[in-house]
This record gives structure tokens, sequence and C-alpha cells, in this order.
């Protein structure tokens, strides 16, 4: 990971791990923060005025948007998964600890787009540490120019 972290334990902790990705690859970055449970988009059942959960602590989610191709945005929650969206394709439920060598291999050049000839259809294909992959199913009408020039 970044700067030996392996475990990133909190949204915190990923959005500062984010940040060094960010310097580290010479992007911008942008990062917003919903705290309180009246907040986060997965508590919509809080109720009114209501900032922690029943057992008392305060989630944190954030949004990291990255300038630069692709188009990078990450969805942190307080649940130790994130959303990552790489020009226009989601990929859900990424665990927090894999965003950031999931971002690195984006940025890298290492992931690619796996084009299959029957049925047609295409997948971002992300390396991710240990030969593990996320692999996404694209619609053609979300192809980039970016995914575009990354089709094996």
């Amino acid at each position: 990971m970044i700067d030996g972290m392996e475990h990133l334990p909190t949204t915190e902790a990923a959005v500062t791990a984010l940040r060094a990705l960010a310097d580290r690859y010479g992007r911008e970055i942008e990062v917003t923060h919903d705290i309180g449970a009246d907040q986060t988009s997965r508590r919509t059942a809080a109720g009114v005025g209501v900032t922690t959960d029943p057992d008392g602590s305060l989630p944190h989610e954030a949004h990291v948007e990255f300038g630069g191709l692709p188009r990078v945005r990450v969805r942190l929650f307080p649940e130790d998964d994130a959303l990552i969206d790489v020009e226009g394709v989601e990929c859900p439920d990424i665990p927090r600890d894999d965003v950031p060598a999931f971002l690195r291999s984006l940025f890298d050049g290492l992931a690619y787009v796996k084009a299959r000839r029957f049925p047609p259809g295409y997948f971002l294909v992300v390396p991710l540490p240990g030969d593990r992959t996320h692999k996404e199913f694209i619609p053609m009408i979300v192809l980039t120019p970016w995914l575009s020039a990354r089709v094996r």
C-alpha cells in the first residue's frame, strides 16, 4: 500500500492514502465529506436530526474525484467498501483496502478492456495484488476514447 499502509481502518485513512496517490501520479484531487447518519447515503432511514448510528458511532462517507484521464471518481462508504467509477463504468463493492491498488493499476496502465466476440461485450479488467482481478461489464454505448484505446 502507500507508505506502508496495509489496512485502511477508516474513511479518513483511505482519503489520506488517495491524496498520497494523487501526489505520486501528479493528479489533482477533490474530496468532499459527508459525516453523520443523516448525511450518508446508506442511512436514509436514520430519521430527522439523528447523526449517530445506534451504536453511537458517527458514520463518515467521502467522495473523491481525480483530475486527468481516465476520469475516476471514488465513493468511500463507512462499511469498509467503495464504489469506483472509471470513465462512467461503475465498479461497486470494492473493499476499502483494495482501493489504492485498484487506482495504481489504472494510473500505471495495467487495466485493460477485454472484448468478447459472442455474445458481443466488453469488460473492464483491473489487476489487483495476489493474482486477483476485478472485472466489470461495460455496455457498448459507454465506451469512451480512453476505454476504447485499451481494448484487447
